[in-house]
Order: structure tokens, then sequence, then C-alpha cells
């Protein structure tokens, strides 16, 4: 019988909290501290997020309902509501975004072979955003609209393995655009984006970077056709163009050759036009990776229904931002330790037997095993239909 470590601590050792330590002392929050540190409010929230609490009662509740568990999980500190609600609103979120881009550096490690639907050898991204609807009144720093609070998450998804490696959290009001101005581009890399990140100065930037994009073409696009390629009609291409653009600002903006793919899905009858500044890929590898783009958006859609990200700990900022760094943070170590462990199950299963299973003491692989075998034997039981009775 397994008598170690309970599944909480095992996770934690997934965790390089010598470096969670260093974050914490660039930003001096430790400092003058006596019991409540900022490893034990990142463990309280991880917590939070793992088990899906709902508010800070819910929380202190549940761990204080395990004191004899706490420091087994890492916790030394003395908890209550009025400690992490000031912990939530002093802490600076600054040291939970930086460990969070420790750990996806990491998980990009472990991820940087997997395969992703498009054989290519580069590294591929798709960027977009997300909004976080928030109570005006709640929350007045998150203006959006006259009557109406957001703020936004932008992120670059690496498709191998689904790890954001840049997130910003921005007011609702910033322009997705504008966040093009805070990529490194790497050279020889892919950059998959929607039409609203049309902005040709930027897009000549990544070009002049020696990065590669492939962005849907608005309809109201001037330019001129300066050479046609043969495309293969069965499979819903119409043109493969090199084009100049003729606009009077996206001609002094962008003026090098673009490429120019029209593509109609034949299940779907949906027209879409890409734009690119590589040359070399064919035109269906352009179309299979601007398919790959939807990663994303199933990134988002994850995160929101599976952690906690739209009903919030605190009102002010750093208690928002604190807790969605937290969140991506047990987004990354999640898939970080399934790769570890070589589970070959789904990161929603992952999440949910850990839910359910953090202050039991057994080992994790001998858990997901035996709940594996268990969810298979009850799909696959003889159960008699209803309406044969």
């Amino acid at each position: 019988m397994y008598t170690g470590k309970t599944v909480f601590a095992q996770l934690l050792d997934h965790l390089p909290l010598h470096q969670f330590r260093r974050c914490v002392k660039r930003y001096k929050d430790n400092y003058k501290v006596q019991s409540f540190t900022c490893l034990d409010h990142y463990l309280c929230l991880f917590f939070a997020q793992l088990t899906y609490r709902e508010s800070l009662r819910d929380i202190t509740t549940c761990l204080l309902g395990m004191q004899n568990k706490l420091y087994h999980m890492g916790i030394r500190g003395k908890i209550s509501r009025s400690t992490l609600a000031y912990a939530n609103e002093r802490r600076d979120w600054r040291i939970y975004q930086d460990f969070a881009h420790i750990l996806v550096h990491h998980a990009r490690e472990h991820y940087s072979k997997d395969v992703f639907g498009v054989s290519l050898q580069e590294t591929v991204y798709a960027l977009d955003s997300t909004t976080i609807d928030l109570y005006l009144e709640l929350f007045p720093w998150a203006t959006f609209r006259r009557r109406k609070g957001a703020v936004k998450m932008h992120a670059l998804l690496d498709l191998r393995g689904n790890i954001p490696s840049f997130v910003a959290i921005t007011n609702g009001k910033v322009h997705d655009i504008n966040i093009l101005n805070m990529l490194i581009i790497e050279p020889g890399s892919f950059y998959i984006m929607d039409r609203g990140y049309t902005d040709f100065d930027r897009l000549n930037h990544i070009h002049q970077a020696q990065g590669f994009f492939v962005i849907r073409g608005k309809s109201n696009l001037s330019f001129q056709r300066q050479y046609s390629r043969p495309v293969d009609t069965k499979n819903g291409f119409r043109c493969n163009q090199t084009i100049k653009l003729t606009g009077p600002s996206p001609s002094i903006y962008y003026p090098e050759p673009l490429r120019r793919i029209k593509y109609v899905d034949p299940e779907t009858g949906k027209s879409y036009v890409f734009l690119t500044n590589n040359f070399k890929l064919s035109a269906d590898v352009i179309a299979d990776l601007y398919k790959c783009r939807w990663q994303i958006e199933l990134f988002f859609k994850w995160i929101k229904q599976h952690l906690r990200i739209k009903a919030f700990y605190g009102t002010s900022e750093n208690a928002v931002k604190t807790q969605i760094w937290i969140a991506i943070s047990v987004y990354v170590l999640i898939a970080l330790a399934k790769k570890k462990l070589d589970l070959d199950i789904s990161l929603y299963t992952f999440l949910q037997i850990l839910s359910v299973s953090v202050f039991e003491q057994v080992n994790i692989l001998q858990l997901v095993t035996n709940s594996i075998g268990t969810i298979q034997s009850n799909e696959t039981c003889n159960q008699l239909n209803l309406f044969d009775l």
C-alpha cells in the first residue's frame, strides 16, 4: 500500500520552487512577512483552481477541514479568509506572471517534438485573444464600454502541445493588433492570425525579422496581381497569386510582394482568403496551417470552462491578474505532469481525476490507471435499455 505523499504534494514535485523563490525575491514581497508567505498564497489559489473552489470562504473551509495535511502540502502559514483577501490585494501579481513563464519554458521543452497535424519542423504559433467580462460597478478600473467592464487575455499558443508561450492581460479596450508590438519574432517561425490582426506595418515587422505569417485577408483589400500559379480546384482552391498592395497606406507600410490564396471549404462552402509572406509551402499546407489556428479557440474555451477565471476572489486589478496567472500556471503544470508521466489520457480527464483526489495518499500513476480502468468498465458494461423493459 502506498503511504507516501498526497496527490497535491506529488504535483508540487513538478514545480521548480527554487525559481519561484527567485521571483518572490525579485519583487521583495516576502519582506517582513512572518506567517503567510507568497508560496502559501500561491498554493492556496493553486488548490482553489485545481478543485473548483468558488470563493475565499470556500477555499478556507476546505483547507481548514484538512488541517493535518496542510504541512505536507507545502502550506505552512495560518489560513483565514481575511489573510487570503489581503494577499490577493497586496501580493504583486508579477510574481505569478514570471513563474508562469518559467513553467511555460519547461513545458515547451517537453512538447518540442510533438506533432500537431502539419508536417513542419518550424515552430508554429496561433495568436488570438479572449474577453473576460467583469461587472463594472465591482471592477471600476476595468472600463470596457459604457456599462460593461472587461479584461482581455492575449495568448500566443505554441501548437506543439498547445502551450501558451506568451500571455498578456490587458484592459478590454486594448486592440488586438497592439499585441504584435510586444512579440519577439523568432526567425523561421510561423504566426497564424485572424483578420483582426491586419496591420501591414506590423506584418512587415514580422517579415523583416524573418518570420512568416498566415492571416485572413479582408474583403476590401486593394492589390495588383503579378503572377498566378496553377491550383487544384478539386480540393477547393480558387487561386494562388503573387500580389502587391496598391492602397495608399498598405503599399507604403508593406512594399514587398505577398502571396494570396483563395480557398472554398468543400464541406461548408465558406470562402477564405489567406495572405502570407511564405512562397515555398504548398497552398494545401497554408490552408492546413490556418485550420490549426482553431486550437487557440479551444484553448480559451478549455480554460474558461475548467478553471476559475470568470468569477474572481477579489475585485482589485492585482487580485484579478493574480488569479488569471495562477490559473495559467495550473494549466501548464497539468500539461507538464501529464507529459512527464507519459499519460495517454486527455488533459480534461487528468484534471478531473486530480480534482477529487488531491488529499489522497496514492501514487498518481496508480490513481490514473485505476480510474481509467473503472471508466472503461462502466462504459462497456451490458446495461439494459430503458425502453426494452
